[in-house]
């Protein structure tokens, strides 16, 4: 189960906005090797590389600061709600702002500084680890720092991609990056399990060296990234953030994907808070368990990456779209239903967040590639700013409730409600203009054929 934007926290991207009678075009993203002149690019590579290193970082701290709260300091339902809020929200606070800075900014110096304060951060919970531990103080504000420093990050790589390759070459590049992540979903949660059950120090520590490695990685890129021309220095702040808005906003379909969105991570957020208080206490799972159980989402989005270029062409847009999230998120609401030695919970909790991983990456792969195909370079930054505020803007609150929900209700019933309330994100999809996507869909010129490679011959599909 992921915790933040990208893949399995599924923050549904953008498309251009367009009349209100027309619907975007996805352009699915491949799941094949990316083209070898990207690899032969070594500016691209270096990339990827600081990617990995990033996310491998940023997955291993995701687990790591929460089990040093609970299984260190013994933090109860409403401390870890509160400690989850503070590192979610930079991304209320800062999204827009940021999104208009970076596309001002070259991005590549926009990462380096934020993989070198992330390092510092976990470097210094590290340090503090190994002389009595960190408070929970400590920890809220290594978490609001990692969580600040990612939002810049984040943005930046985003747009990072569209100024570094050929429009055309974005699909593979994003198939490339979303596979280092998957990777790191798989590798990171585990990781982080086990190192904090080892020692809390190493966890911090770990963290930190992978945010070195995206540094020293990062740092090797020397192609020339001049500011893009659409972002002109003349425009104030709030011009700059209202055009980002505006053109997220000005069409029926991305309205609904902003809705969906955010109902999804309100409820995820609230349903982690839960979830990692219900796995160690009531079914009494150790560190490494904990992280094994999560780390099982990145196998599903690997397998998600690969429908991703089969399923919409086969049977439309739409339909998969709708049926993804809604069997995806339904997924998690057996969970709450686990009960039973580690033996039987671990495999079963293994199997759910297959299942969810698997369908949260078929919506995130695709539509990816299909923002920053569209955007202009110079709204690349606030577009997916814009996006990423209103998938997430509301995640502080929902880990908030989550903790509410566990003291007041149970853990068990608290995580069933949270679970629930997921369910929401695709009946908004259902209702809206997304559910009627095609296989072939109407842009501004007319039909378009179907996107990708020629759709394969008839036999047993995978739903997502």
């Amino acid at each position: 189960m992921a915790h933040r934007g990208r893949a399995g926290s599924r923050t549904l991207p953008s498309v251009r906005p367009r009349d209100h009678h027309t619907v975007p075009t996805p352009v699915p993203s491949s799941p094949s090797s990316p083209s070898p002149s990207l690899w032969r690019d070594r500016d691209f590579r270096a990339l990827w590389a600081g990617q990995t290193a990033s996310q491998l970082g940023e997955h291993t701290g995701l687990m790591v600061l929460p089990l040093i709260a609970v299984l260190t300091l013994g933090a109860d339902a409403g401390q870890l709600g509160a400690l989850r809020a503070v590192g979610q929200a930079p991304v209320l606070l800062l999204s827009l702002l940021v999104g208009a800075w970076v596309d001002r900014r070259r991005t590549r110096t926009v990462m380096v500084l934020a993989d070198a304060g992330r390092a510092l951060a976990l470097g210094g919970a590290a340090v503090a680890c190994l002389f009595g531990g960190p408070g929970l103080p400590t920890l809220c504000a290594v978490a609001f720092a990692v969580g600040s420093l990612s939002v810049f990050f984040d943005v930046a790589y985003q747009a990072s991609l569209v100024r570094l390759v050929d429009r055309d070459l974005l699909v593979p590049g994003n198939s490339a990056l979303e596979g280092s992540r998957s990777a790191a979903q798989i590798g990171g949660p585990a990781l982080g399990g086990v190192l904090v059950s080892l020692s809390a120090a190493v966890g911090a520590a770990t963290s930190a060296l992978f945010f070195v490695l995206s540094f020293l990685s990062i740092r090797r890129i020397r192609r020339s990234e001049p500011v893009p021309e659409h972002a002109p220095r003349e425009g104030g702040v709030r011009r700059r953030i209202h055009e980002g808005v505006r053109f997220v906003a000005s069409d029926a379909s991305l309205r609904a994907v902003g809705l969906a969105s955010a109902a999804f991570q309100f409820f995820l957020a609230a349903t982690m808070t839960c979830y990692l208080l219900f796995l160690p206490r009531e079914l009494h799972l150790s560190g490494a368990a904990v992280g094994l159980a999560l780390a099982a989402t990145g196998p599903g989005a690997l397998i998600g990456s690969l429908l991703a270029a089969r399923l919409p062409r086969r049977f439309g847009h739409g339909p998969v779209l709708v049926a993804s999230a809604a069997i995806g998120d339904g997924a998690l609401l057996c969970v709450p239903a686990l009960h039973g030695p580690a033996g039987v919970t671990l495999p079963a909790l293994v199997a759910i967040n297959v299942v969810f991983g698997t369908f949260g990456q078929l919506v995130n792969v695709t539509v990816m590639a299909v923002r920053q195909a569209v955007t202009p370079d110079g709204l690349q930054g606030r577009a997916a700013a814009t996006i990423t505020f209103v998938g997430l803007g509301l995640a502080p609150l929902g880990s908030l409730l989550g903790g509410f929900l566990a003291q007041e209700w149970g853990l068990r019933t608290g995580l069933l409600a949270a679970a629930s309330g997921m369910l929401l994100s695709p009946v908004v999809m259902a209702l809206s203009p997304l559910a009627r996507l095609g296989r072939t869909l109407t842009g501004p010129g007319g039909p378009t054929a179907p996107t990708g490679p020629p759709a394969p011959a008839p036999g047993p599909a995978d739903p997502r």
